[in-house]
C-alpha cells in the first residue's frame, strides 16, 4: 500500500515539473553589467543577521563574532564596528560534546532587536552556549554583562529559528536546549515572567521557524482585541499519516497582553492555536508543504494587511518554487470562528487528528481578551476558568486552513529555490497602486516581479552575488529605494530598478515596471521617484505593455547596416543580442525567413551563423525581435539589427586575345554598371521598404510573408540570364549567374579529383583482398581452378587430412614408376578398374592404404622388388569394406 501511494505520488511530481505553469523573468543583469555596492572584510563570514534603522540612517550586520554599523544609503562606509569572541573555556566545553572548533564554536551573532533609541539587544550562539547582550550605539560597545541566551538564539549557527521585539518584549521562536529537541515559543520581558509552549508534539512538532511579526489591531477597534504576534514554520505533521515525515506549513497565533493561566497553564501560553497554511496548484493537487520565508506587507489599518509566503516541495527533485499571499481578514476568520482539531480514538484510521464536534467551552478558547469577556469580569487571562484553559491545551490545532487569495499560488517558477521574500507597495503612474515582489534565491539571484490583477509578470532577475551561494537575509528600504541582502561571504546593496539599462522606449514599456517610465524629451528611461511632481505629467508609462504608446522612430537606413565580408568557403558570424527573455528571435535572409532546416546556418541565441558561406548565400540579413504582451493583446516586433554579407572574391584572370567579352545590354538594370574587369557593380541606393522596414511595428498576429517586390528584380536581358531562385538586393556586389568563380571552379575540381582517387583506392584494397582470400583457398572451387592455373602443379598445396586412399593410390614411388606408354591396354583398363573398386568401397581401413603407397611390379623388369615390410599390395588383396578383415 505504501509503495503505491509512493508511486502515484512520483507520478504527480514528473507531471507537475514537467507540464506545471511557470514564470520566466523578462530582463537578466549580470553580476559583472551592474554598478552594485558590496561590503565585507577578510576573516569574518556569515553575514545573515540585518537590522535596517531609518531614524540612524544606519544598516547593522551582524556576523560571526562581529558586529557592523554600516551606511545605509552606501554599504560600502562602515561607520562602527564591535567584535564578540569566545573565551577559551567555552571554547573547550563546546569541542569536547563534539563540535567543530574552527567553524561551530564560534560566535554567530543571530539577534539584532532595537530595544530603545540608544541600544540594540543582540544575542549570539556563543559556542553552543547561547548568550545576550545589550549594545550601546552612542559608543557602539557592549555592556559586558551578558545574559543566558536559551530561548532567545539558537544553540546551532545552521538551525532556524526567529525573533522580534515588541514594545521591549523579545518574542523568539527557537530551541531550548543543546540537542535542539524541546522547541518552544516564549516571551522575555524585564517586568514579567517568562511565558513559553508545552512541550508537546501536538504543540510544536519538530518545527523550523522562519518569520514573526506582530499585527497591531488598532484603538478603535470595536471589540477591544489586543494586539496579537503571528509565527510562521513548518513542522512535521500530527493529523496525517504518511509513508515518511509529511511536513506541513503552519500559521501560530498568541496575544500580546497573555499572561498564563492561573492553575491551568501557568507560565504557558493561552492563547495559543495554529492552523494550517495551503500553497497549492488546485488543477494538479499538488501542494507547496514547506515554507521558507514570510513578509507581512502592513497596511493602514490591520485589515489592508497582505501576508507573502515563499514556498516549495519537500521533494526538491520537483526544481518548483511558488509565492502564495493571504489577506489578513481570511486569517482573522480562522483564529476567530474555526473548528478544532482532536486525536483520533478509531485504531488504524489513516488520520491521527479528527475534527472536534462536541459543545466549545466559553469564552472561545485560544481567543484574545476582548470586551465581551470584560463584561464578564475577564480581564486578563489569569481569570479564565480552567475548562476553557484545559480545552486549548488538548485542542492547539484548528482544522480550518487558511487559503490564499485566489486559491492558487500568485507566481510559480521552475528550477528557482527561493529563500527570502520581501514586498513593497508602488503607485504608478497611472495612480494605481502595484505590489512588487523581491525574491532571493539560493543561488544569489534576485527576482522582481509585479502583481497585476490576473497575472504576475517578472520583470528581471539580478545576479546579487559574485558566487552561486544562498541569500539568507533580504531588507528593503523604502527612502533609499534599495534592497540590502546578506549571505555568507558579505552584504550587497543593490537599487530596487534598473531603468537607466533600458535603451528605448519599446524595452522600457515592454518591461511593465511600475518604477521606470519613457522621458521623451531626454530619450531616456527614467525611475518616476527621481523626477519632480510637476514633470511626471511628460513620461510614458505603460503597465500592460501596449508599446504603441512610445513615440515613432525612423527605422534602419542602408548607412545603418553593417557590411560583412568573407572568403568564399569560410564562416560568417552576425551578433544579433536581445535582452528580452520573452522575446523570440527571427532572422531574414533577403526576405525569406530563415528557419532551424535553412541550409548551413546556425541559429543561435546571440546571433547567426553560416557555414561554409557560398555565392548564392549573400545579400540582406535582418535580426527581428518579436515579443508578444499578453496584457496588451499584442504582438511587438523590431528590427535590432542588419547586415549586408559579401565575399570576397579573387581577381579575374585577363581576357585573352580573341575572347569574347560579356556586355551589357541596353535592358540591364538601373544603377548598376560594369567595372573593368566585367563584374557587375551596384550603386549605393535607399532601401525600399521591403528590406529596411520602420523600425518597429504592431501588428495583431505577426508574420513574415515572402518578399515579392518586382523593384528589385532586374528584367530579363539577353546577355545574362538570372535564375528564378535568386533574389538579390541591388547593390548588393553579387556576380552574375553565368560568372564562373575560379575558387569555386577550383573547389570543384579538387572535389571530382578526390572522389576518383578515392574510388580507385577501395577498388584496389578490393582486388588485394580477392586475390589473398583466394590463395589461401577461402573461395569457392572456380577461384581455386583459377589458382592452379596460375601457379601450376609444381606449387605445393595443403593436403587435407580426409583425402585418404585416394590421394595414395594417385602417387606413386620414385624409384617405381610405371611407363604407361608401354603397357598394354588391358593392363590400363585393369588398373582403372581396380582404382574405381577402391573408390566404391564404403569404409577403408586406414591402416592398410594410409601410407598412400602401391606395391610397384616390374612388367618384364627381373629387378629386386622394392616393397618394403610393411606395404600392403593393395591390387592382390582387395578391400571391399571395413570389416572385411
Amino acid at each position: 500500500m505504501g509503495f503505491g501511494v509512493l508511486g502515484v505520488f512520483l507520478g504527480l511530481l514528473l507531471e507537475v515539473s514537467t507540464h506545471g505553469p511557470h514564470a520566466v523573468p523578462r530582463t537578466s543583469w549580470r553580476h559583472q553589467d551592474l554598478d552594485l555596492m558590496e561590503f565585507s572584510e577578510p576573516g569574518i563570514f556569515n553575514y545573515s543577521t540585518l537590522l535596517l534603522s531609518e531614524e540612524r540612517d544606519a544598516l547593522y550586520v551582524g556576523a560571526r563574532e562581529a558586529i557592523f554599523q554600516l551606511s545605509k544609503k552606501n554599504v560600502t562606509v562602515k561607520n562602527n564596528k564591535v567584535l564578540w569572541t569566545v573565551a577559551d573555556n567555552p571554547m573547550m566545553m563546546c569541542t569536547l560534546k563534539g563540535k567543530s572548533k574552527e567553524r561551530d564554536c564560534l560566535n554567530y551573532i543571530r539577534v539584532l532587536q532595537v530595544v530603545d533609541d540608544e541600544r540594540l539587544y543582540v544575542c549570539g550562539t556563543h559556542a553552543f552556549q547561547p548568550q545576550c547582550d545589550y549594545l550601546n550605539l552612542g559608543s557602539f560597545s557592549l555592556d559586558g554583562r551578558p545574559e543566558d541566551g536559551r530561548g532567545k538564539c539558537s544553540f546551532d549557527p545552521s538551525q532556524s529559528f526567529t525573533t522580534v521585539m515588541v514594545d521591549g518584549e523579545l518574542y523568539s521562536g527557537t530551541a531550548y536546549n543543546f540537542l535542539g529537541s524541546e522547541p518552544i515559543i516564549s516571551r522575555y520581558s524585564p517586568s514579567q515572567s517568562l511565558l513559553r509552549t508545552e512541550y508537546s508534539t501536538s504543540w510544536l512538532n519538530e518545527p523550523s521557524f522562519v518569520f514573526a511579526d506582530v499585527i497591531r489591531e488598532g484603538k478603535n477597534r470595536a471589540d477591544g482585541e489586543d494586539d496579537k504576534i503571528y509565527y510562521f514554520f513548518t513542522e512535521v505533521s500530527v493529523e496525517y499519516e504518511f509513508f515518511g515525515k509529511l511536513l506541513i506549513p503552519r500559521v501560530a497565533r498568541v496575544c500580546k497582553g497573555d499572561l498564563g493561566g492561573q492553575r491551568t497553564l501557568q507560565k504557558k501560553w493561552t492563547s495559543f492555536l495554529k492552523a494550517k497554511l495551503v500553497c497549492s496548484m488546485p488543477e494538479l493537487n499538488f501542494v507547496f508543504n514547506v515554507v521558507h520565508d514570510v513578509f507581512i506587507l502592513k497596511g493602514t489599518d490591520w485589515r489592508d494587511t497582505v501576508i507573502y509566503g515563499v514556498f516549495t516541495s519537500q521533494w526538491g527533485n520537483v526544481g518548483l518554487s511558488a509565492v502564495c499571499a493571504y489577506n489578513m481578514t481570511a486569517v482573522e476568520e480562522v483564529f476567530s470562528k474555526g473548528k478544532y482539531m482532536q486525536k483520533a480514538t478509531v485504531e488504524q484510521s489513516h488520520t491521527k487528528w479528527v475534527r472536534y464536534n462536541g459543545i466549545t467551552p466559553s469564552p472561545r478558547p485560544g481567543a484574545c481578551i476582548n470586551n465581551l469577556m470584560r463584561q464578564q469580569n475577564i480581564s486578563s487571562s489569569l481569570h479564565l476558568p480552567d475548562k476553557t484553559l484545559q480545552f486549548v491545551k488538548d485542542h492547539p490545532l484548528l482544522e480550518d486552513p487558511v487559503l490564499p487569495i485566489g486559491n492558487g499560488p500568485r507566481l510559480i517558477t521552475k528550477d528557482v529555490n527561493y529563500t527570502q521574500i520581501v514586498v513593497e507597495r508602488v503607485r504608478a503612474l497611472d495612480k494605481n497602486i502595484y505590489d512588487v515582489i523581491f525574491t532571493g534565491t539560493d543561488k544569489g539571484v534576485l527576482h522582481k516581479s509585479v502583481v497585476f490583477e490576473r497575472e504576475v509578470h517578472i520583470v528581471e532577475e539580478i545576479q546579487l552575488l559574485k558566487n552561486s551561494e544562498p541569500i539568507k537575509n533580504l531588507l528593503l528600504s523604502s527612502e533609499t529605494r534599495s534592497l540590502y541582502a546578506g549571505s555568507d561571504s558579505g552584504v550587497v546593496q543593490s537599487p530596487t530598478a534598473f531603468c537607466g539599462r533600458y535603451s528605448s522606449c519599446h524595452d522600457c514599456i515592454l518591461a511593465r515596471d511600475p518604477y521606470c517610465a519613457w522621458d521623451p524629451h531626454t530619450a531616456a528611461c527614467v525611475n518616476v521617484f527621481d523626477i519632480p511632481s510637476q514633470k511626471l505629467r511628460r513620461l510614458i508609462q505603460s503597465l500592460n505593455g501596449d508599446a504603441d504608446v512610445c513615440p515613432s522612430v525612423s527605422g534602419l537606413s542602408q548607412t545603418d547596416y553593417q557590411r560583412v565580408t568573407v572568403k568564399p568557403g569560410s564562416s560568417a558570424e552576425l551578433p544579433c543580442l536581445v535582452h528580452s527573455n520573452l522575446a523570440q528571435v527571427m532572422w531574414k535572409s533577403n526576405g525569406s525567413l530563415l528557419t532551424e532546416a535553412s541550409r548551413f546556418h546556425l541559429i543561435a541565441e546571440n546571433g547567426l551563423l553560416i557555414y561554409s558561406v557560398a555565392p548564392e548565400d549573400q545579400g540582406y540579413y535582418e535580426c527581428w525581435s518579436v515579443e508578444w504582451a499578453s496584457a496588451a493583446g499584442k504582438n511587438f516586433s523590431r528590427l535590432l539589427a542588419g547586415y549586408i554579407l559579401n565575399l570576397e572574391l579573387p581577381p579575374r584572370p585577363p581576357l585573352q586575345a580573341g575572347q569574347p567579352t560579356t556586355t551589357l545590354s541596353s535592358q540591364e538594370t538601373p544603377g548598376t554598371h560594369a567595372d573593368a574587369e566585367g563584374n557587375a557593380k551596384t550603386d549605393r541606393a535607399p532601401l525600399t521598404s521591403a528590406l529596411a522596414p520602420p523600425s518597429f511595428t504592431s501588428t495583431a498576429f505577426f508574420t513574415f510573408p515572402p518578399q515579392t517586390d518586382t523593384s528589385l528584380t532586374p528584367p530579363p536581358s539577353s546577355t545574362i540570364k538570372f535564375p528564378p531562385k535568386q533574389y538579390l538586393p541591388p547593390n548588393s556586389n553579387v556576380p552574375p549567374p553565368d560568372y564562373q568563380d575560379p575558387a569555386a571552379e577550383y573547389l570543384q575540381h579538387n572535389n571530382s579529383t578526390a572522389l576518383l582517387f578515392l574510388f580507385l583506392l577501395f577498388f584496389l584494397l578490393f582486388l588485394a583482398a580477392l586475390v589473398y582470400n583466394c590463395y589461401m583457398q577461402y573461395l569457392p572451387a572456380p577461384c581455386l581452378k583459377l589458382r592452379a592455373a596460375l601457379l601450376g602443379s609444381h606449387k605445393s598445396t595443403h593436403q587435407q587430412e580426409y583425402t585418404a586412399c585416394e590421394a595414395g593410390l594417385m602417387e606413386t614411388s620414385t624409384t617405381d614408376k610405371i611407363n604407361m606408354t608401354e603397357q598394354p591396354t588391358q593392363n590400363g583398363s585393369q588398373a582403372t578398374q581396380n582404382l574405381r573398386a577402391l573408390r566404391d568401397t564404403g569404409y577403408e581401413t586406414e591402416p592398410e592404404c594410409g601410407n598412400g603407397r602401391i606395391p610397384s611390379h616390374s612388367f618384364g623388369d627381373n629387378s629386386p622388388s622394392q616393397e618394403k615390410p610393411f606395404d600392403v599390395d593393395c591390387e592382390s588383396q582387395p578391400i571391399q569394406f571395413a570389416d572385411a578383415d
